[in-house]
């Protein structure tokens, strides 16, 4: 059973900065291509950013750009989202999302195509 277990949310000043970690346990976290997404309230969950398993390039949506960073320690089991610059209208809870794929490079943007997902984050941005 694959397990994914977000932490380093928080409550932050506008313009602060944090790193969000997502645990996965049952398998091997190299064999996922990884995504972070997030939802705020009354809002459907989005796309934040992609990685896939090599850990090569990623990708990310357009409001996080040049903001935040995704990345990943498959040594550790671990993928990372570094925030930086935050603003308001980041405040959200924050998912990872984990896709069994054969492909070494495969980034996904949606959602309906992860395998699995956790619990989440929540992320409070003030300004």
């Amino acid at each position: 059973q694959v397990q994914l277990v977000e932490s380093g949310g928080g409550l932050v000043q506008g313009g602060g900065s944090l790193k969000l970690s997502c645990a996965v346990s049952g398998r091997s976290a190299s064999s996922y291509a990884m995504g972070w997404f997030r939802q705020a309230p009354e809002k459907e969950r989005e796309f934040v950013a992609g990685i896939p398993r090599s850990g090569g390039a990623t990708y990310y949506a357009d409001p996080v750009k040049g903001r935040f960073t995704i990345s990943r320690d498959n040594a550790k089991n671990t993928v990372y989202l570094r925030m930086n610059s935050l603003k308001p209208e980041d405040t959200a809870v924050y998912y990872c999302a984990a896709k069994d794929t054969i492909d070494s490079r495969r980034i996904v943007r949606l959602f309906s195509e992860y395998d699995y997902c956790g619990q989440g984050t929540q992320v409070t941005v003030s300004s």
